[in-house]
């Protein structure tokens, strides 16, 4: 918990992004020749309708600076992430998010453009060879003919989008650069390590660390609920202009997602709670406690287990768990994770927390992790993120540029599907009963965390966009209150709550991304249906979920998980991971 520097930290502990820039002056002399497209981008205007070979130059303009500009996006990106307290990094990530910005402007003219080509003109190009590459792409920009504007309205939205991540950016920065939480017994309190304080067996130590972590947030809960409503209202601007019935409408229009999807999702979760409340009641009465606290929720629920997992012991392990996808997957992950150097191994000050996964259709699927040895989650995040990497892998080398990009709905299952095949695996490698209950206990806790709690996220935003598209303001009052009513409803009679617990709600930084987070949950069933699938059946059930991750954004997602043999548009696949869960913990109990 001694956090270093970004300049401490060892070099092979951080991501290689020389396959991006070999170094600054790389970087600067892309953002000159992207400066160049930018500038020459007025010239295609008009050149969409000309006919053919017209249509085509412009295509080929607009993949290459794309490139070009994914590339110096992802570079700079990567480097604030992993040091936000460095003003050059915090310099380079402004000025390619104001080049971006631009060149949206510039290019306002593009999409009407595309929009107002004939459709017999259009299904005609579509038949030809020559259009291949940008063959989806033209069908689904179709779809959106009724959400966008004029050319000069577009560009007026271009202007505007480098404005609508502030609300982001500035929490980002409160929370993971400005606030310091201090230490307690001389160990550093961070977002990254407040979580192993919580799973540490000594309840006076979790009960300082939650009083300590949240009274900064206490301290700057206005700031955070005006934050918040700033990204609500961004939320419905975008919406009202574009001419979407909601904010929730327009989030899942994209993905071609059915709204019944995410209503269906918290339905199905409301008729399981008692199975969650069952298992808050059990974790209390492990734990000799008539009701636990908020703090006592994540203290691993067999104790004297200790599992500490070296960095490299955890990539054999993973490896080892995912021998069921092949060879050839398992060979490219593991390097990724090791030699090539995809991954941002350790926290350092100023580095952002959580862990995340960032493919490009160029460079590697690079992977920010904040890992720690003594959380056995943390292994389970390697496992994660290397699903998202894989995913992103194999999109890009199999798709052209405009059709490698797939959706997030579809990303959480590549992710989820790994951290069940590496349950499994320490399940039937458990050296003793009490290990395998460990796991067991481990297993319940993930899906708690990714189908319950996440659905409880998505129920929140979904409460806060409704109160503000029908004109309440978004208080600090309401908003904790609102989340305090959730916190009840999804704990259950097991658990009671601190006066700051629903300070809880102000710190999620998923809420920046709106209707984001009922993609874990999601991902999460469709993921425990093709793990299963996969285990229990032969090659054409592997190569079927090889086929998903290869199709990139080649389809919609419903589709795609459909063909590879999962129907998110049913109740079942949801149904199914929450007796899933039930199921374990009547494994766990009997165990016991």
């Amino acid at each position: 918990m001694d956090i270093k520097k970004r300049s401490e930290v060892a070099i092979e502990d951080t991501w290689d992004l020389t396959p991006l820039f070999a170094d600054e002056a790389a970087w600067e002399e892309g953002m000159k020749a992207l400066q160049q497209e930018i500038d020459k981008a007025p010239s295609f205007k008009g050149k969409l309708g000309e006919g053919k070979e017209s249509f085509l130059a412009t295509f080929a303009w607009y993949e290459k600076t794309g490139i070009l500009a994914e590339r110096l996006y992802s570079w700079a990106f990567l480097q604030y992430a992993g040091d936000a307290s460095d003003s050059n990094n915090v310099k380079r990530y402004s000025l390619i998010s104001q080049s971006l910005a631009q060149l949206g402007a510039n290019m306002a003219y593009f999409d009407p453009e595309l929009l107002a080509i004939g459709e017999e003109t259009v299904q005609a190009y579509l038949q030809d060879p020559s259009f291949a590459p940008y063959k989806v792409y033209l069908e689904k920009s179709r779809r959106f003919k009724e959400h966008v504007l004029s050319e000069k309205e577009e560009r007026i939205m271009a202007l505007q989008s480098e404005v609508s991540s502030t609300a982001r950016t500035t929490f980002g920065d409160l929370t993971n650069v400005d606030f310091d939480f201090g230490s307690i017994d001389g160990k550093s309190l961070t977002q990254s390590t407040f979580s192993s304080f919580l799973m540490s067996e000594d309840r006076e130590l979790r009960k300082k660390a939650y009083k300590q972590f949240y009274a900064v947030y206490d301290q700057h809960k206005h700031t955070i609920a005006r934050l918040y409503e700033g990204q609500v209202k961004q939320d419905k601007f975008s919406c009202k202009a574009r001419g979407y019935e909601s904010c929730r409408q327009k989030a899942l229009f994209p993905d071609n997602v059915p709204m019944s999807v995410y209503d269906n999702l918290i339905e199905s979760v409301h008729e399981a709670l008692p199975s969650l409340h069952r298992y808050y009641h059990k974790r209390a009465s492990l734990m000799g406690l008539d009701k636990l606290a908020h703090y006592d929720v994540y203290v691993p629920l067999v104790p004297g287990v200790q599992k500490n997992t070296p960095y490299e012991e955890a990539v054999e392990t993973i490896g080892e768990a995912l021998a069921p996808l092949g060879k050839e997957y398992v060979s490219i992950l593991k390097k990724g994770l090791t030699t090539d150097r995809w991954v941002d191994r350790y926290e350092n000050k100023g580095k952002r927390s959580g862990a995340f996964s960032s493919g490009g259709y160029t460079g590697a699927p690079y992977i920010l992790l904040n890992y720690k040895e003594d959380v056995l989650r943390d292994l389970f995040t390697v496992a994660h993120e290397g699903g998202h990497s894989m995913h992103s892998y194999y999109s890009a080398r199999n798709n052209p540029y405009f059709h490698y990009d797939y959706t997030i709905f579809e990303a959480e299952v590549a992710s989820t599907f790994n951290e069940q095949l590496v349950s499994k695996h320490l399940l039937e490698n458990a050296e003793d009963k009490k290990t395998k209950a460990f796991i067991l206990s481990k297993g319940l806790d993930d899906i708690v965390a990714t189908l319950f709690r996440q659905t409880m996220f998505a129920e929140f935003e979904d409460i806060t966009h409704r109160l503000s598209e029908e004109g309440v303001p978004l208080t600090v009052d309401l908003l904790r209150s609102e989340y305090r009513k959730l916190l009840e409803l999804y704990f259950g009679p097991s658990v009671g709550f601190e006066e700051e617990s629903d300070l809880e709600g102000l710190r999620i930084p998923h809420f920046y991304s709106s209707f984001y987070v009922y993609k874990y949950a999601t991902g999460l069933s469709a993921a425990i249906a093709l793990s299963q699938k996969v285990l229990n059946g032969g090659k054409k059930e592997k190569d079927d979920y090889l086929a998903f991750l290869k199709s990139g954004g080649s389809t919609y997602p419903i589709d795609s998980l459909r063909k590879a043999g999962v129907d998110m548009e049913k109740r079942e696949p949801v149904e199914m991971a929450l007796k899933h869960f039930t199921s374990l913990l009547d494994e766990f109990e009997a165990l016991l």
